[in-house]
Formats: structure tokens, sequence, C-alpha cells
């Protein structure tokens, strides 16, 4: 029988889908309004504006609760990053993907009660949870209350910097939930990741 473990609490497991959802509605949204062509609308640019509004909005919310439910419970220990030898596992993560998995080497980092997150896991979650969803927000509010963003920066029009800085973390966080989805085939078996943050439990190989 393979050996199982409850890592998906039902509030991670609802947080997980609710943004999911969201991130698709922003992620069209978003590109709806970026590439808007009168004689070709994938989205009516109102409708676009108020659902990218409310989705932001909504996600924001979504953020502070897993923010603060992993200050306050058991799931913030596996995004503390351990610097030591850091490159070295990065290193061996990295060869694992690109060729261990592959030829059926044995991962470097196995999914254990004490780690459910390989140390490449670990940077990326870090660098889109800790910095570029914060910008993402932080960009996204400036924007919707344009009042409070300087004129001038270095020059530049203070609303032109900021709308660019929201472009390019959107673009980052759409491209890190691509590269997510592909490297959580990588389990057990292709669909085994997908099944355990809808029952809860993680197989571990």
């Amino acid at each position: 029988m393979t050996e199982q473990i409850y890592f998906y609490p039902v509030w991670i497991r609802l947080w997980h889908a609710v943004n999911a959802v969201l991130c698709i509605l922003l992620i069209l949204t978003g590109l709806s309004m970026q590439y808007s062509d009168p004689d070709f609308v994938l989205i009516n640019f109102g409708l676009a504006v108020s659902m990218h509004n409310f989705s932001g909005i909504a996600l924001t919310i979504s953020y502070f609760l897993f923010f603060f439910g992993n200050m306050f419970t058991a799931n913030g220990k596996f995004y503390r990053l351990k610097v030591e030898g850091l490159s070295i596992r990065l290193w061996k993560q990295l060869r694992y993907y690109a060729y261990g998995y592959f030829v059926n080497e044995e991962s470097p980092f196995p999914v254990s009660p004490q780690n459910k997150f390989n140390p490449l896991q670990q940077i990326s979650y870090l660098l889109a949870l800790y910095l570029a969803l914060p910008l993402l927000f932080v960009t996204g509010w400036a924007l919707l209350f344009p009042e409070f963003i300087i004129n001038k920066l270095l020059g530049f029009s203070g609303i032109f910097l900021t709308a660019q800085l929201h472009i390019v973390m959107g673009f980052f966080i759409s491209l890190f939930l691509i590269i997510h989805l592909y490297v959580s085939t990588m389990g057990a078996s292709p669909l085994s990741n997908f099944k355990s943050i809808v029952t809860g439990w993680q197989k571990l190989h």
C-alpha cells in the first residue's frame, strides 16, 4: 500500500481553488484590456475592467488569509528556506527536473512530513507569493486609486511606471502558474498531485 500523508487541510484546498479561479479571471481580463481591439473583443472592455477589479480585490483578501494562515498554523514551516547549501540543493533538483525524472531516478528531495516542497519549489513560491504578488497588489490598488500615485518619478509618469510594473508582475505570475501546472505532473503519477489538492492526501514516493 502506498504511504500517504495529510498535507492539505481544508483551508489550503479552498484557498487554492479560489485562487485558481481568480487568477484565471485576472489573466483573461488583463489580456483583454491590454490587447483591446474593437474588431476582436475577447471580453467587453467595461466588463473586463469590472471583473478585473473585483477579482483583484478578492485575491488580495484571499492572500491575506493565506499570509496569516501561514503565520499561525504549521503550514508556514514549509516556506522557511535553509540558506546553507542552497545552491547545491537547487542544482540537484534542477538536474532531476531536466533529466533524472525522465530516466526514473529517485527524487533528491522526496516529499516527507518535514518537507512538502523541494528547494526549487521553495524559491519559486517565495518569489511568487512574497515578492511578485505583493508588488502586483500594491500596483493594482495604486492603479485603482491613481490619485495616490506620485506624478513624476525619474522624469517618467508615475502612472505609466506603475502600470508597467503591474504588467511585468502579472506576466511573472502567469509564467509561474504555467510552470506550476507542468511541475505538478511530476509526482508519483501525472495526476497524483492534482488528486492530492482535492483530497488533501499526498502520496509519498
